[in-house]
């Protein structure tokens, strides 16, 4: 077994094999209910800054147990810690990790540290050197078949010095062999490294305390557990780190890189309750490796460096999937029909050879039994020639480099050539939901504004009695939005005719919190014309939102002379951002669940400034006293049945699902904060005085109360459109589709129902209620049979889709396409049969981890590829029959002329021609053919069905039966023309003239030997020699009969073949329904290698090296006669395959319907 070395501690090395060890028990310590990550997550609030630091202990804590602990077992223990390092407080952290905030480490310190840790750097496999890879590529059965017979034929070569084409076979297979090898080391070679990936989340330097003093340039590699790092916007975080300290009023980070969502996560340093199994997206209290800070600054304590952060468990995933990945069904075909082919050759050969055994002391040898037997062993060399279909190898090859340029042109990058056929046998597609089902572009479905109050309160015979009448509560109005995307142009408000701003105030609010109340902003990429954001997603759809809604009036009217022009997408926008001023933002926050924005407009006088607020409804409608009326712009008291009727509505929109928002104003603001608005830079520059309602975070939700209704908006990911179509296609063709998302059951099962992948919802599972007891696979297993049908599972942890896809292929036998987009999505794509990544939301480490990308990243992308995986399979069975067949016609051809005992009907260099020059183009035309119009109608192949199905066997020894007999016939009908009767054919190797039994040959020849020589030469184009041997004459190569027979059967069988390649078209249908001209490389295919035969029988040079003679007009309808029926032949077995393929497919449809009833 081959050894990988790898970094354990510095100047230390650990064996490959440890390393493996290392991967399994970091998936065991990851558990079974955390997993790597859980996708999704919701943002943390912020915390206030410690101000005092905890005691330094005198001494440091050691690892427990270990003395001097093997460096895998040091990176396991410190992954123990790390895993839970999110529940520490501060002080505990600084106390386990013998840490200060004031001090750091020393340089002493941190140098036992990393001898004892390691350094922080991740695990790396060398690459297999170029000998390895070529090595490699001989462990193929087709290929060690080739060289034995190319050793054989080199081997023969040397025994027949004389003879100048006996080194044209093995020269020809070792070129053939060179050039495949070739051919595989370019593409292993060039296959890129996901570790390479990884390591650039990684940042080179980072800033650390050391001996009390920061270090800005330290290397990140240096880092060890409890260094103190200082965490900026900008930086790339070097380590898993604990925060310590907030140094501003907020901290994020992008977690995108690690989790592959795209929402930035809010931090604290307050711990989190929970052991290991707390999904990532939870632990505010954590930075991890990798990821970026999008704000504020903090300072923290390094729990884990190297393998034992969580990219560097991903890396170790991803290594033990590679060990654990199995050759494609392609590979695993072709080795099991080359070991059958194996053992039919040696058979054929052997039989071949032992049945010319007792002609070995023929006359024709001169008595030479040793130069009979290497003349049948030559003939037995040529049929193996002859039955192995050489150009097989690089035929696949090249029929899978046109696969991908096919999926290239439907937006599918293949980066592993064996997956482009993969996906013919994939029985399950495993797809995530964001940005692969979904458009990954939030969009306003709904908007919910105040309606008018349906009766005006009477208020003179409400003066008459002695109690108030009731309010009649107004009903909250829906709108429809349409339009998907970031696109404003795309929809607008149902039933806006252009004035609803003018006639609804509420809808002005609405407009004016989505422009204002907002760090988002919509851009549009020329070049690839379409729209995008920047910023946060739920924000770009409310700016998308405002530009439908359009320009209030009284903006477009007083917008000033010397604006530019607005441009007109983003006109609303625009016109917002120049009448209003923002002058002052109070963050989200986690425990208000509220953002807002004081603004003012320009050139106003003090006192004008408006709060404009958006958040969760529960929060914002707990805040709010009134709303605003859509018809008088005034407010009016918000009453307990009105609320309870917006809260109504919430839950209404928030079951199809919405994400609703809801949107309010303030305008009574705090006298502090409205002089704040108010007011103007001091004289000299700087800055107002800040009020503290704004310093202090604690202090911004009693800022945000006594608010003003205006509107509530609902908010989702839609369906991509074209996905619904695609999952019908996977329907009708018996793939499956299993979503999995880390969104909740009720947004799954709705984004599944819409799109026609469930209509039971007892086929939503919850990951961690899936995957809940360890012992339960049987039970699992049994919800994921193939009659259940398609499968949602919902808040699942990345580490659940390794789990699906195990279940699947060992319970099943399932090949699974899964889609990933995260760096914690690697180890799945890395074991999935096909590993499909995003190209656009995808990370690299994804996207190396994968066989192909999506560029589009849609679900519709993957069904269109599916079918041209199942085209290309067809096509690839297409040539590999159409090689075998012409392969098994040689075979007919040479088997029976040893059985028939006449003389060799083609030479080994004959045979050779007929393999590689007139096979070769139309089986690589044939990778062109058409799709197959019944490709996405029938169930996925089985797996394990071989390349060469029964009936396909016995279709083309039915084919190959005739070509034999047919180029037999022609070469015996030559013969009998001459008057060469099939006795003397028989007893050919025993002529001997001047034998008593050969006495009267001559005499039955329909012309005397010496005007046969004369014939001969008129047509070769050479004088007659002077005496003449009938024998000779007859039966010798340099004899006038046998040339002329050997080049009659050498035509037929090659025009048997052109014509069999144009009926192989299509596999199955009859060229009635798929035309030869269909495929217009196909009739280049064979022109080339007709013209190439022409060329051979008609220049004198070449048919003298072959051993040919021109053909006469009449020889060529002989031609013709005997090739004409394989087209009928041909027919015939594809409809008699038709009839047996439907009533299977009938009897498993009826199967499948007893299993659902069941």
């Amino acid at each position: 077994m081959m050894l990988f070395w790898v970094v354990g501690v510095e100047g230390k090395a650990m064996p490959g094999a440890k390393f493996q060890e290392f991967g399994r028990r970091v998936r065991a310590l990851v558990g079974r209910q955390g997993g790597y990550i859980s996708s999704g997550g919701s943002v943390s609030t912020q915390e206030p800054v410690p101000r005092e630091e905890p005691a330094r202990r005198p001494h440091r804590v050691a690892p427990p147990q270990w003395a001097s602990p093997p460096p895998e077992t040091s990176v396991t223990s410190m992954l123990l810690a790390a895993r839970v390092a999110h529940s520490w407080t501060a002080a505990e952290a600084l106390l386990k990790l013998d840490a200060s905030v004031e001090e750091g480490l020393s340089a002493d310190e941190a140098r036992s540290r990393r001898s004892e840790w390691g350094r922080n750097e991740l695990v790396e496999t060398p690459r297999k050197s170029k000998w390895m890879m070529l090595w490699e590529q001989f462990d193929d059965r087709l290929v060690q078949i080739l060289v034995v017979v190319a050793v054989g034929s080199a081997v023969l070569g040397v025994l027949e010095r004389d003879d100048p084409t006996a080194w044209v076979d093995p020269v020809v297979i070792c070129a053939i062999l060179i050039s495949n090898a070739a051919v595989g080391v370019w593409q292993e070679a060039s296959a890129d490294d996901s570790l390479e990936a990884l390591k650039k989340l990684q940042p080179d330097v980072c800033c650390c305390k050391r001996g009390g003093e920061w270090d800005g340039e330290l290397s990140a590699g240096e880092l060890v557990p409890g260094d103190v790092v200082y965490l900026r916007v900008g930086d790339k975080v070097p380590a898993d780190v604990r925060l310590l300290q907030l140094k501003a009023s907020s901290f994020s980070t992008d977690e995108a890189a690690l989790t592959g969502e795209s929402l930035t996560v809010q931090k604290s340093i307050e711990p989190v309750e929970g052991g290991a199994d707390v999904p990532l997206s939870r632990r505010g209290s954590m930075a991890f490796a990798g990821t970026v800070v999008t704000a504020g600054h903090a300072v923290g304590v390094v729990v884990a460096t190297g393998m034992a952060t969580e990219i560097g468990r991903i890396q170790a995933g991803v290594a033990a999937a590679r060990a654990e990945r199995q050759k494609t069904p392609l590979t695993l075909k072709l080795d099991e029909f080359a070991s059958q082919l194996t053992a039919v050759i040696a058979t054929v050969c052997a039989a071949t050879f032992l049945a010319s055994i007792p002609r070995f002391d023929s006359a024709v040898f001169g008595g030479n039994a040793i130069r009979g037997a290497l003349f049948y062993a030559k003939s037995a060399i040529a049929l193996g020639v002859a039955a192995i279909p050489e150009g097989l190898p690089a035929v696949i090859t090249l029929c899978l480099s046109l696969g991908t340029r096919r999926m290239a042109a439907r937006r599918v990058v293949v980066r592993r050539l064996p997956s482009v056929e993969t996906l013919g046998c994939t029985t399950v597609i495993c797809s995530d939901k964001t940005g692969t089902l979904t458009t990954n572009q939030m969009t306003v479905m709904a908007l919910l504004t105040p309606g008018a109050t349906p009766v005006a309160r009477a208020t003179a015979l409400e003066e008459s009695l002695s109690y108030p009448l009731p309010t009649i509560a107004a009903a909250p109005v829906e709108r429809r939005v349409t339009g998907s995307g970031y696109d404003p142009t795309d929809g607008g408000v149902v039933n806006d005719d252009g004035t609803l701003l003018e006639r609804d105030a509420a809808c002005r609010d609405v407009a004016a919190v989505c422009a204002l109340c907002n760090d988002a902003r919509i851009t549009f990429d020329d070049q690839a014309r379409a729209f995008s954001r920047v910023g946060e997603p739920t924000e770009a759809a409310l700016k998308v939102l405002c530009e439908k809604l359009g320009v209030p009036e009284a903006l477009a009217r007083h917008r000033p002379s010397t604006t530019p022009a607005p441009v007109s997408w983003r006109r609303a926008s625009d016109a917002w951002a120049t009448a209003y001023e923002r002058v002052a933002t109070l963050e989200f926050d986690r425990a208000r669940k509220s953002m807002s924005v004081v603004a003012r407009p320009r050139g106003a006088t003090p006192g004008r400034a408006r709060l404009l607020v958006k958040g969760a409804p529960d929060s914002v409608l707990r805040r709010c006293v009134s709303v605003r009326d859509p018809h008088t712009g005034a407010t009016r008291p918000l009453s307990a049945a009105e609320r309870r009727l917006w809260e109504a509505r919430c839950r209404d929109m928030a079951s199809r699902p919405l994400r609703c928002l809801a949107l309010a104003t303030r305008d009574d603001l705090p006298d502090d904060l409205r002089a704040f608005a108010a007011s103007t830079p001091p004289p000299g520059g700087g800055t107002p005085a800040i009020p503290d309602c704004l310093k202090d975070a604690a202090a911004h939700e009693l800022v945000e109360t006594q608010l003003s209704l205006v509107g509530v908006v609902g908010i989702r990911d839609p369906p991509r459109p074209e996905a619904g179509r695609a999952i019908k296609r996977c329907r009708d063709a018996g793939i499956r589709v299993f979503m999995i998302t880390g969104d909740s059951r009720e947004t799954a099962l709705a984004i599944a129902s819409e799109l026609g992948i469930l209509d039971d919802p007892s086929r939503a599972f919850e990951g961690a209620a899936f995957f809940k007891d360890d012992d339960a696979d049987d039970r699992r297993a049994a919800l994921l049979a193939p009659h259940l049908g398609n499968a949602v599972f919902c808040r699942t942890a990345p580490a659940d889709k390794q789990r699906i896809i195990k279940l699947l292929a060992s319970y099943h036998g399932d090949v699974t396409a899964m889609t990933g987009d995260g760096v914690n999505d690697a180890p799945a794509l890395q074991q999935a049969a096909i590993g499909v990544a995003m190209g656009i939301t995808g990370t690299e480490v994804a996207k190396e981890a994968s066989d192909m990308v999506l560029m589009d990243d849609d679900f519709a992308s993957i069904v269109s590829a599916v079918e041209e995986g199942r085209t290309i399979y067809k096509n690839m069975q297409a040539f590999v029959c159409f090689l075998l067949s012409c392969n098994f016609g040689e075979v007919f051809t040479i088997f029976g002329a040893t059985v028939l005992g006449i003389p060799d009907v083609l030479t080994p260099l004959q045979l050779l021609w007929v393999n590689l020059v007139t096979d070769g183009p139309p089986a690589t035309a044939l990778g062109f053919n058409p799709p197959d119009p019944a490709a996405m109608s029938r169930p996925p192949r089985n797996a394990t069905a071989p390349v060469l199905t029964p009936w396909l066997a016995t279709r083309y020894a039915i084919t190959g039966a005739y070509v034999g007999f047919a180029t037999i016939r022609v070469f015996l009908d030559h013969y009998a023309r001459a008057g060469v009767d099939f006795k003397a054919m028989a007893n050919w190797a025993t002529c001997d003239p001047k034998s008593p039994d050969w006495a009267d040959f001559v005499s039955t020849m329909t012309h005397t030997p010496a005007d046969l020589w004369a014939a001969f030469a008129s047509r070769v184009g050479r004088s007659s020699p002077g005496g003449v041997d009938a024998c000779a004459l007859a039966f010798s190569s340099g004899g006038t009969l046998k040339p002329e027979a050997q080049t009659l059967a050498l035509t037929t069988l090659v025009a048997i073949e052109m014509l069999k390649a144009l009926g192989a078209v299509s596999l199955d249908h009859s060229l009635l329904r798929v035309p030869f001209w269909r495929n217009q490389y196909l009739l280049a295919g064979v022109a080339l290698p007709v013209s190439l035969h022409l060329a051979l029988l008609y220049t004198p040079p070449l048919r003298s090296l072959f051993g040919l003679v021109p053909l006469t007009v009449e020889d060529w309808h002989t031609v013709l006669a005997a090739a004409a029926p394989i087209i009928l032949v041909e027919e015939i077995l594809k409809a008699v395959g038709r009839y047996f393929d439907e009533r299977a497919l009938r009897k498993q449809r009826h199967s499948n319907d007893d299993d659902d009833h069941r």
